[in-house]
């Protein structure tokens, strides 16, 4: 068993609030009387009870921090956590509704489902662009606070949204993910230098704080990360069954239609690149990333990038097909963001300046536009999805 040491919270982490620490400190106290019972739990575990453990983890506890930038003076530092599209600019919402209508059309349902829809921000704004009191928007969100907020942000709707508990037994229409892959628990694993594969779990140390520490994988993981990457000595990265397995459902329970899931990650081969030793994991506090998950337990977000190429192959065992795979920039180009664009006055310069900055993060290389991929997976759907018309990178995954 080897060991690796606990970090003490970055210096250049942000100040954070009394309430928050103790709400931290709480959270803490549990994890630790968990693993005092288990000796060790695998790092999986950490992050799903860090994340999600009732009215202690990061999005059960009203701790989420999602940062609206659209509603903040240009002076401000931004609020939150970490800020999604939707939450950047309506014209996400907007454009993506366009391609929603096409898988509407092309299913002959009216049927919406999101998965974790934050703030409700993005389902508010599809709506809004939809306009159609036929459409039904179902979200299935596990966070009790987020709920509350969204149902508030979707009074003005609320003859046509309803909240689920568990997933659809069938579903036909059009299902979005947008940033909910990343937020699944990870396995995180580390090649021995005699090659074999070690598993991490958290463990505490003499004065219990929380440790990292490597013990052997079973067989099942081992031969699952071998068909994956060759053995590299020391390199450390994250395997997501868990998403692998919720996409494989999928195609027990959507019927007819399109999911499109929007997140940032990459193919396979570049998500397990020689070079990317250290793995993808990150961690999200007030807007400061770091690489740390053993801090701060409950009021800190930890993620992970998505690996297409398995989300990929899990659709198709799930009797899925993949109909689209690009960059977030193409996606939105290809869906008619310019010409929602058009409608604005370049005369009215101010608002103009307002509404085009926030859209050029969307589709910066630097920003969003390259690191945030769309996958489209479905059954049922014939034609091409005008999302992927041009630059299609299917055959990268």
């Amino acid at each position: 068993m080897s060991t690796m040491p606990h970090h003490t919270p970055n210096n250049n982490l942000p100040e954070i609030d009394p309430d928050s620490l103790e709400h931290s400190a709480r959270t803490a106290v549990y994890l630790q009387q968990l693993i005092k019972q288990q000796g060790s739990i695998p790092f999986r575990l950490w992050m799903h009870e860090a994340l999600y453990a009732p009215g202690l983890g990061y999005y059960t506890s009203g701790n989420t921090k999602l940062g609206n930038e659209r509603d903040q003076a240009v002076t401000q530092s931004p609020a939150g956590d970490f800020t999604t599209a939707p939450e950047l600019s309506p014209w996400f919402a907007r454009t993506l509704a366009r391609q929603i209508t096409q898988v509407h059309k092309a299913s002959g349902t009216l049927d919406i489902l999101e998965f974790g829809a934050g703030s409700g921000i993005l389902a508010h704004d599809i709506l809004a662009a939809l306009d159609n009191p036929d459409i039904n928007y179902f979200i299935l969100e596990l966070s009790p606070d987020l709920r509350a907020r969204q149902q508030e942000k979707l009074s003005g709707f609320k003859n046509q949204v309803q909240w689920l508990s568990r997933l659809p037994e069938r579903f036909e229409g059009c299902v979005i993910a947008n940033e909910v892959l990343d937020a699944m628990p990870v396995e995180l694993f580390q090649w021995e230098d005699n090659g074999t594969l070690a598993e991490k779990y958290v463990t505490l140390d003499n004065n219990s704080q929380f440790m990292l520490v490597n013990q052997p994988a079973t067989a099942k993981l081992a031969e699952k990360i071998a068909r994956r990457m060759p053995a590299l000595p020391g390199y450390t990265s994250e395997i997501n069954l868990q998403a692998e397995a919720w996409i494989h459902e999928m195609g027990r329970w959507l019927a007819k239609g399109v999911a499109f899931l929007i997140d940032y990650g990459f193919p396979q081969k570049e998500y397990y690149h020689p070079q990317r030793a250290q793995g993808t994991l990150m961690c999200h506090l007030r807007h400061h990333a770091h690489g740390n998950p053993l801090v701060y337990p409950g009021i800190q977000d930890i993620t992970a990038h998505v690996d297409f190429t398995a989300m990929a192959d899990a659709a198709l065992e799930g009797g899925l097909e993949v109909l689209g795979y690009t960059s977030q920039a193409n996606f939105l180009l290809n869906s008619g963001l310019m010409k929602l664009l058009s409608t604005l006055d370049p005369q009215d310069t101010a608002r103009y300046a307002r509404e085009i900055g926030p859209v050029q993060k969307l589709l910066s290389e630097a920003e969003m536009g390259e690191l945030f991929k769309v996958l489209a997976i479905g059954f049922g759907i014939d034609e091409p999805l005008m999302g992927f018309s041009r630059g299609d990178r299917r055959h990268m995954l």
